[in-house]
């Protein structure tokens, strides 16, 4: 069973998330939350597999709360908005989040995205373009700064192909045609590239992948 928090600071999109989460036999909602605050004690407390996030919220937005989330706990977010605008992605994506979805998105589509965010996958709208990735990874970076390459050294030749393909929007089925080999053979290869570069997700194995030179921008 996935485990979700809904988070939201209006009552009734709270109540109507929830109800197309519990009407799906393997999804279950464990908590709510009306602020940004909430939903991080929430995410502490109930430890869900995938959280709901709105960005604008009372307290703490949306964006900061999943920062917080993401650095003390291995909850995955999703986040919802009305607004497709490029900030928010990028906030929401540097925020550590792993999927980025818009309010009118149809139920069947939601039910869907929360289980691939659960899998350990991640998912963008549809709406949302690799231009609007590749601009975020070539973004200057707070902190230490970009990926060097030197975090490529562990990374077998077969990988490096793997992670060109991942960061050029392929899934993993795509990516076993492209190179002939198993479905399964691909998904062993995203998973150690996940664990060689310590990532969350594909979106950050995106990021990786521009930010070290291995795919460069267009």
């Amino acid at each position: 069973m996935i485990r979700v928090v809904v988070a939201d600071d209006q009552t009734l999109v709270r109540a109507g998330l929830r109800g197309i989460v519990d009407s799906a036999d393997d999804l279950t909602v464990v908590g709510e939350a009306a602020t940004g605050l909430e939903a991080v004690r929430q995410a502490q407390l109930e430890r869900p597999d995938v959280m709901l996030m709105d960005v604008r919220m009372p307290d703490m937005d949306g964006i900061e709360a999943t920062c917080l989330i993401t650095s003390s706990t291995t909850v995955r977010v999703l986040m919802l908005t009305t607004f497709d605008l490029d900030e928010y992605v990028y906030g929401a994506l540097r925020g550590g989040a792993s999927g980025f979805l818009l309010k009118d998105t149809p139920p069947l589509d939601l039910l869907a995205a929360i289980r691939v965010i659960a899998a350990g996958e991640a998912l963008l709208a549809p709406s949302i373009t690799r231009r609007l990735i590749e601009e975020f990874a070539a973004r200057p970076e707070p902190g230490p700064g970009p990926t060097p390459p030197a975090a490529l050294e562990a990374v077998t030749d077969r990988e490096r192909e793997v992670l060109t393909l991942v960061a050029q929007g392929l899934t993993n089925t795509e990516i076993a045609q492209r190179l002939h080999i198993g479905p399964g053979t691909a998904k062993t290869h995203v998973r150690r590239l996940l664990a060689k570069l310590n990532a969350r997700d594909r979106v950050q194995l995106v990021i990786i992948a521009y930010q070290t030179g291995l795919v460069a921008l267009s």
